[in-house]
């Protein structure tokens, strides 16, 4: 239930933005008052004798304070003379998950009626602590605050199904959800490209399903097999820890669709009887589960393993993107849809949840499933997890359902966070830090009793393009504060200014976890105006951030911008060649984005990124990806339109060019688009392997330069063309297409540069 119309709203607003405590966060109530206490060594955490839960998050105080800050109190039972910090249990609240912390220069008090109170007010009580990056005693402002979450459902999805990552690196996603007070870890654990859970009675499914032969294995870094799994133990594990951090750990296994991995395992659970691979490709591939009795004993017989190990009332099927060919195709599975009086397929998939949900149901769970499951009918105590944008959530709970708000693109952490030329593998389009702090999860056309069923939401890290546990920690990591605050706070509370500022001691207590952070919204971005620097040796420069938010510090003669450098506070005019340096720093003199750099000469004058060059009309569609699947360095990311090759390069300045050198990256292919492969653009090619074509104005207009592109078979993954090109004069738009056979490779634009004709073809 919501609890955004029951909390007080916070009372502190009006206070000095610099006095404000860095919580993330935000409490519903702070009343600050006059004085603090020293913390140090000396100062104990006393608990009640015997309260297990008490013991257990003070202890996790004292560990994480130790870890992180060098102070080291001890756990006690008995409170002697002296400051302390007092764990104490008080009458159960209307809201769960609430306490009270008092700070007073005599101690500390935490109080609550439940175990998740305590924890919480220890996470905040963590937070006073390490306002800075300093080691030591900290003096902690005198304060009150009394605390309680807007939503019950304050979760993150992790997909290990796509990338597998290691038991220690879900433990570290699950301590910063705690310290952050978000609440429920949904783990997908299968789908078409990997079953990560042993399933003992069904032991194939981890030998055959849990492994796929990527895309050119063993070339360029390519593993020869890629793979994993979690066994049971390491399951319970990872539950035990989560629940000693208040987190419920909620499974997916995927069904009817997204069953590929488990088909490829025993195929006789699919419709076809066939054994197809464990799955390379991304998106939507064909494969789903019979609807004979056989494959519902297989299914419940999965999840009766999966209950066993997963205490959570809720139980996720998926439910999503369940492509129906192979029902259509199947005269058995025709025949089952006549027998049940069913419309159509859909109603089919209707029918297969709702046996799932009954079953579930008689062991006392609860089935949720993605905004797909309304689509044939759904049992009636189903809960529904919004993913289609928001349309889903609002008929569900119209319909009586609860919901789930998690909508793409708003939380999906997989889009870009910017649109920087440095930024990491994701999807278009970008969703900043400020575009999931301003996401409000009760969509306004929901009545007050119709709101009530919108139990939280959730952001989802979706790792097609997540390969290692740093990326995900780098699409998640600040936007998950951003959420945590959206999910927690409540509404009134939230203020985006304020927020930036308590951001600063977050990006330090992350340096001090070894959590890999993004600094999209504050990285400087220099901008010049190319065309018109090319006419004068003098050229404008203006300097940026996306959150428009920090002191911005730059430096004209390639020495690294520290605190003592100028301050940007206007344009500013240089003579070119000049390498211009940046970088952003918080109030208090931390680093808030690192240096990033602009070389101004001729040549990158006349050179673009491929991240800057503009999709051609047609399609919006863009990924920004690394050259391999299963690369796990950052970079280089190349963006990519898997449906049409053309990308477009806007006012280029061709007087006095003479050739065009562009610089290649061949990608694999692995992407499943089932009904979507319609909309992939062909176009003839003259050469055996395809050509890259440059057109002048429009995308049917005047061929410029003409490229051949090497044989894939022999050639590198990396590769440069360069074509001559005639005597233009003026700015043109450049239409670059790879007219290449589309059952081959991808090929994506690392840069493009103009060559002058009294300059050697090189690269920038």
């Amino acid at each position: 239930m919501r609890y955004a119309v029951l909390l007080l709203c916070l009372t502190f607003f009006s206070l000095a933005q610099a006095a404000t405590p860095p919580l993330i966060p935000q409490p519903a109530e702070l009343q600050s008052s006059s004085g603090s206490l020293k913390v140090d060594n000396d100062v104990a955490i006393v608990v009640p004798a015997h309260d297990a839960s008490a013991r257990s998050a003070a202890q996790y105080l004292a560990d994480l304070v130790a870890r992180t800050r060098g102070l080291h109190m001890k756990v006690v039972d008995t409170q002697g003379a002296g400051r302390a910090i007092v764990f104490r249990r008080g009458p159960k609240s209307d809201h769960a998950e609430a306490y009270t912390l008092d700070v007073t220069p005599q101690g500390i008090h935490i109080e609550a009626g439940d175990d998740a109170g305590l924890f919480y007010g220890a996470a905040t009580l963590y937070q006073l602590l390490t306002p800075d990056a300093k080691q030591g005693a900290v003096d902690v402002p005198a304060l009150h605050i009394r605390d309680a979450p807007r939503f019950a459902w304050r979760g993150v999805m992790l997909d290990s199904a796509r990338h597998f990552q290691s038991v220690d690196d879900v433990k570290k996603l699950l301590d910063q959800m705690a310290q952050h007070k978000l609440n429920v870890l949904h783990w997908h654990l299968t789908d078409d490209q990997g079953w990560r859970i042993e399933i003992k009675r069904y032991p194939e499914l981890t030998r055959i399903g849990a492994w796929r032969t990527p895309p050119d294995a063993g070339h360029d870094g390519e593993p020869q097999r890629y793979g994993g799994f979690y066994t049971q133990d390491q399951i319970r594990d990872v539950v035990a820890y989560a629940a000693a951090r208040h987190i419920t750990v909620v499974p997916e296994i995927d069904m009817p669709g997204h069953a590929q991995a488990a088909v490829a395992s025993y195929p006789q659970i699919g419709v076809t009887g066939k054994r197809p691979p464990v799955s390379v490709d991304w998106g939507v591939n064909p494969y789903l589960y019979n609807v004979d009795d056989a494959t519902f004993q297989f299914i419940d017989n999965v999840l009766d393993e999966v209950m066993a190990l997963f205490p959570s009332r809720y139980i996720h099927v998926g439910g999503d993107e369940a492509v129906k060919d192979q029902w259509r195709a199947s005269s058995a599975i025709q025949a089952k849809i006549r027998a049940l009086h069913l419309k159509d397929e859909d109603a089919l998939q209707g029918w297969f949840i709702g046996r799932i949900g009954k079953y579930l149901a008689a062991h006392g769970r609860r089935l949720v499933g993605w905004d797909e499951i309304l689509d044939g009918g759904v049992p009636a105590d189903a809960t529904v997890m919004s993913w289609r944008g928001t349309d889903g959530a609002i008929k569900a709970a119209k319909l009586g359902h609860d919901v789930v708000m998690s909508p793409a693109p708003d939380l999906y952490l997989d889009s870009l966070q910017s649109n920087l030329p440095d930024e990491a593998a994701g999807r278009e389009p970008v969703r900043s830090l400020e575009n999931v702090y301003r996401f409000n999860p009760v969509p306004a056309v929901l009545n007050p009793a119709q709101a009530a069923h919108v139990l939280g939401a959730q952001a989802n890290a979706w790792t097609e393009h997540m390969p290692s546990m740093r990326h995900v920690e780098h699409a998640a990591f600040p936007r998950l504060d951003a959420f945590s605050e959206v999910v927690w706070s409540p509404a009134s509370a939230l203020d985006w200014n304020d927020f930036l500022a308590r951001l600063s001691a977050q990006f330090q207590r992350y340096a001090v976890q070894h959590v890999d952070v993004a600094d999209s919204a504050f990285a400087p971005v220099i901008q010049v105006d190319a065309n018109a620097a090319l006419k004068s040796k003098q050229v404008e420069v203006t300097l940026s951030n996306q959150a428009g938010y920090g002191d911005i510090r730059y430096t004209t003669d390639g020495r690294a911008p520290g605190r003592d450098a100028p301050l940007y506070s206007k344009p500013f005019t240089v003579t070119w060649p000049a390498t211009i340096k940046a970088a952003t720093y918080a109030s208090d003199g931390s680093v808030l984005a690192d240096t990033r750099f602009r070389v101004i000469d001729r040549a990158h004058l006349l050179t673009k990124a491929g991240a800057e060059l503009t999709n051609c009309a047609g399609s919006d569609f863009r990924l920004h990806v690394q050259p391999m699947p299963d690369a796990t360095s950052m970079s280089p990311v190349y963006p990519v339109n898997v449906f049409d090759t053309c990308q477009q390069y806007p006012s280029a300045p061709l007087d006095g060019v003479h050739a065009i050198h562009v610089e290649v990256a061949r990608l694999e292919r692995n992407y499943a688009l089932a009904h979507d492969i319609k909309l992939v653009v062909s176009r003839p090619h003259s050469t055996r392997f395809g050509e890259l074509v440059v057109h002048q104005d429009r995308c049917d207009g005047q061929v410029l330069a003409t490229a051949s592109l090497p044989d894939p078979a022999s050639s590198a993954r990396h590769f440069a063309l360069d074509a001559a090109m005639p005597t233009q004069h003026g700015e043109h738009t450049l239409c670059l297409i790879f007219t290449t056979p589309t059952d081959g490779p991808l090929y994506a634009i690392g840069s493009v540069s103009l060559v002058p004709a009294d300059t050697a073809t090189s690269k920038p």
